[in-house]
């Protein structure tokens, strides 16, 4: 049986999210969140509470817009964009 649960959009804070734009879910069901509109990573339990942040504003430089998550290697890779230039960053989870 499939359930559904709810991250909302707000503006930022803690456990708030503006424009979360992609997902990457680990071996454990823990979510890793791309929040777009506060430049951040946040992880997420498997019943979608609010853990910890994993990556912060300040550790990336321009827009962050995507995400890729090596379960094996426990590394999160995220792709950051300054409409002509770019770079993965590679962090350890």
């Amino acid at each position: 049986m499939l359930s559904s649960h709810t991250v909302d959009s707000h503006w930022s804070g803690t456990g708030q999210y503006d424009v979360p734009v992609h997902l990457a879910v680990d071996d454990n069901e823990f979510v890793f969140v791309v929040d777009f509109g506060n430049r951040r990573v946040t992880l997420l339990s498997p019943t979608l509470e609010y853990v910890r942040q994993v990556v912060s504003r300040d550790q990336l430089k321009w827009l962050h817009v995507i995400q890729c998550l090596d379960v094996q290697r426990r590394r999160l890779y995220v792709a950051e964009n300054m409409f002509t230039a770019g770079r993965v960053v590679v962090f350890s989870v």
